[in-house]
């Protein structure tokens, strides 16, 4: 069955709900882009606005063309400059006009972004055509030099009444059976995110046709927050694979503690040499995609991550173990990345310095590093740091703390 979300999306501005004054000022910014003074616009907004879809519902009641680039995609300033470059140095072929979309700008490292944010930057300089940006959230200090080159143009959450339209008019499509009320309560459950409220108004009727009120009840109970604890059941204790999957759905421990947590547990579990080695052989494969994300911030990996710390281990098993263990939290290994990440952010500090003052990174490890926190006391020297550094929330934070 075809994902509802794609089945559904806008083709034009009058399908969109919610949006109208944003919907008036991006198609004003394409159609008078000769006349702009700024050359970009960064939209930005939560999760399930529409910010996407109301780029192409524009697009295509103009006639345009639609470059679309993630940019959590780019690796460096060289393939910006490929992917962007040659869009906008050529007039579309079949299309009225064109419209450059770098989508998901979040996904640039915040590790001086191998000159990705200045070659974006340089683009917008350039462009014959109109370049939309978008975001979730743009006010990091590491997009000043985008939001000065931008008209910012915010979307702002959706109200659960306007999600309800949109499902309602789905379900009239689909001839799915349903009570207002019911669905004005799975509107409501979505948070403003109308992606969100579609996906769970297709899990919920695409057998039945019909939405019921027990329904909603057993999605209200799958969100549930899951404790690690069940996680690693998941996918220690059964060999179907669609439970094991959805493992780490809904826990709030990030990848690299999930990660920590399997490799302590997983020789406890897994006491057959065969089955550990293939476990260990998934962590393994795991971990090297977790470095690629780290290094080249590849983020369509994740979901190969996700599959191979899940399905693939639960897989590595011929079958169910059945004794029962007590999952613990990882000793040695744990303290050691928490001292690893701690360090991480000491250096990347020092070599923010580094840059600006043109000296060594072992140099203002030690010779400057120790002073740095002492300074961060004083409020406006404080401030002046942060901006001449360009430093990150994780940075500012972990400075902070070194100086109490």
């Amino acid at each position: 069955m075809q994902p509802l979300i794609h089945k559904y999306i806008p083709k034009t501005t009058k399908e969109l709900i919610g949006q109208d004054d944003v919907v008036i000022q991006l198609r004003n910014f394409i159609v008078n882009f000769s006349k702009e003074k700024k050359n970009s616009a960064l939209i930005y907004g939560s999760s399930g606005t529409g910010k996407t879809s109301c780029i192409y519902a524009i697009a295509n009641e103009l006639g345009f063309e639609v470059v679309e680039v993630n940019a959590s995609e780019f690796r460096n300033a060289e393939q910006i400059n490929l992917k962007v470059g040659n869009a906008i140095k050529q007039r579309s072929l079949f299309a009225k006009g064109k419209v450059i979309l770098v989508d998901e700008i979040d996904g640039l490292s915040g590790h001086e972004d191998r000159g990705g944010i200045q070659a974006i930057t340089k683009l917008i300089e350039d462009s014959a055509f109109p370049i939309i940006l978008t975001a979730t959230n743009p006010f990091d200090n590491k997009f000043s030099s985008l939001r000065s080159k931008s008209n910012i143009i915010e979307f702002k959450q959706l109200d659960y009444l306007s999600i309800f339209k949109i499902l309602k008019r789905i379900c009239e499509h689909e001839k799915i059976k349903y009570e207002e009320d019911i669905l004005k309560a799975l509107s409501r459950r979505a948070g403003g995110d109308a992606r969100a409220a579609i996906n769970d108004l297709q899990a919920l009727a695409q057998d039945k046709k019909e939405l019921t009120k027990e329904s909603l009840e057993e999605l209200a109970d799958r969100n549930k927050t899951d404790n690690i604890m069940t996680a690693l059941n998941k996918i220690f204790k059964t060999t179907d694979l669609k439970i094991a999957i959805s493992a780490f759905d809904n826990v709030g421990e990030d990848l690299d503690e999930q990660l920590l947590w399997i490799d302590e547990n997983l020789p406890k579990e897994y006491t057959k040499p065969e089955d550990l080695a293939k476990a260990y052989e998934m962590l393994s494969k795991a971990d090297v995609f977790n470095r690629r994300i780290r290094r080249w911030q590849h983020y369509r990996f994740l979901v190969y991550i996700n599959a191979l710390i899940t399905a693939g281990i639960a897989s590595a098993k011929k079958e169910k173990y059945r004794q029962l263990v007590a999952y613990k939290p990882t000793g040695r290994i744990l303290k050691l990345w928490w001292a690893n990440q701690r360090l991480a952010k000491k250096k990347d500090i020092a070599g923010k310095i580094a840059s600006k003052t043109h000296s060594s990174k072992k140099e203002i490890l030690k010779s400057t590093m120790p002073y740095l926190p002492i300074i961060f006391r004083n409020k406006e020297m404080r401030n002046n740091v942060i901006n001449y550094l360009d430093l990150n929330e994780e940075e500012v934070e972990w400075l902070k703390n070194k100086a109490k």
